[in-house]
């Protein structure tokens, strides 16, 4: 073997291209073969080349709980038998199931009510509750999706906040995670917004909000951090029908939205961006989705399963949709992905359910998705 090779005998663009067409687990297990395949199969050229070729695969993250597990708790302020939350990775187009590692020193596991985003080919895990105390976390955690490896970024500053809005983008080169509202220690609702530098292991101060909003929702579509509902201090419980966007460019927050997007702040509503297409899950009836740009409002995609009558989650990616309830005490967990690319005979989109095994039939709390 010549020194540098990446398969023997073959010219290193025909090597990479071997690479490149390997499937998920097996760039992990590459990465053990030699240094020069770890080099290569870790190297952003060799992701981009991967997505260039369109041989990247849709991931979907979830925060779940282990419904073989609970946390043992000690304490004055513990709680008994809190559930144990993890991650788990989901294939739409194998249907394979897998479990990351857990946190290193963390065998309590992900904490409750946590955010979580991916950025490029990792995913950032943002606050929450400690699980033996249900105490406000500032932590933060990074996991590699190539690597298989944790680590800890640079705590979130300011106050320990819950129920916050977040999302991820890619600005100016860099991965960003956007924080907005939420409620301090006390319950106080917020206005105060930030923004993690991944690559940096850095925060950023954003202007405040115009209005405090406790328990509002987050995405990212047409350049801007958009932040949906929520409600101030001082009306617990009585969600706006407003919303507002940060202009990540301008580097500022403008009121507004699209009036099509007040009905989206409902908090019975699900909602979720992908590639300027918003979608909303309107609870036990059918999705709608919204194209930035157009004046047609919203308009149907498809009706719900009829098994799905209360949406936990919805996830979606560049073709697909995919939404989990809860299956009642014979299903903990249903799960459908919608073709956004194919119709039947009749040219209705069709919802194909997803076997899920029982080691991954928890309560769902968050989910993402992202092309590896």
């Amino acid at each position: 073997m010549v020194e540098g090779e990446l398969i023997p005998g073959l010219p290193e663009e025909v090597a990479r291209e071997c690479l490149i067409r390997l499937p998920l687990d097996a760039l992990r297990a590459a990465q053990g073969v030699c240094r020069h395949w770890k080099r290569d199969v870790a190297s952003p050229p060799f992701h981009r080349l991967r997505k260039a070729a369109g041989l990247a695969r849709p991931v979907i993250a979830l925060v779940q709980s282990d419904p073989d597990r609970t946390v043992s708790t000690a304490g004055k302020h513990s709680f008994p038998s809190p559930l144990l939350y993890r991650m788990a990775l989901f294939e739409p187009v194998t249907g394979v199931w897998t479990s990351p590692p857990m946190i290193p020193r963390r065998p309590h596991g992900l904490p409750l009510f946590c955010q979580m985003a991916a950025v490029g080919r990792e995913l950032v895990v943002i606050g929450g509750w400690d699980p033996r105390t249900w105490a406000a976390t500032d932590e933060i955690h990074v996991y590699d999706l190539v690597s298989g490896v944790w680590r800890h970024g640079a705590r979130m500053p300011g106050p320990r906040r819950s129920f916050f809005a977040s999302a991820a983008a890619e600005a100016e080169g860099r991965w960003m995670v956007f924080v907005a509202g939420g409620h301090d220690e006390s319950k106080n609702a917020l206005r105060s917004a930030l923004a993690y530098d991944v690559a940096a292991d850095a925060w950023v101060q954003l202007p405040d909000m115009t209005r405090p909003r406790d328990e509002c929702k987050g995405f990212f579509a047409g350049g801007a951090f958009r932040v949906l509902g929520g409600y101030p201090t001082e009306a617990q419980g009585q969600f706006s029908r407003t919303a507002e966007a940060f202009d990540v460019a301008a580097w500022r927050w403008a009121a507004e939205l699209e009036p099509a997007l007040e009905e989206a702040a409902s908090p019975r509503i699900c909602v979720v961006a992908e590639q300027g297409k918003i979608y909303m899950c309107r609870e036990g009836r059918e999705v709608e989705m919204f194209e930035e740009g157009s004046r047609g409002g919203w308009r149907r995609v498809a009706e719900l399963p009829r098994e799905v009558r209360a949406t936990l989650q919805m996830v979606a990616w560049e073709g697909g949709l995919m939404v989990l309830c809860s299956g009642g005490h014979r299903r903990a967990l249903v799960a459908y992905v919608l073709d956004m690319d194919g119709e039947d005979e009749k040219g209705t989109k069709t919802w194909r359910e997803v076997a899920v095994p029982w080691k991954y039939s928890g309560r769902v709390q968050a989910s993402c998705s992202f092309l590896v």
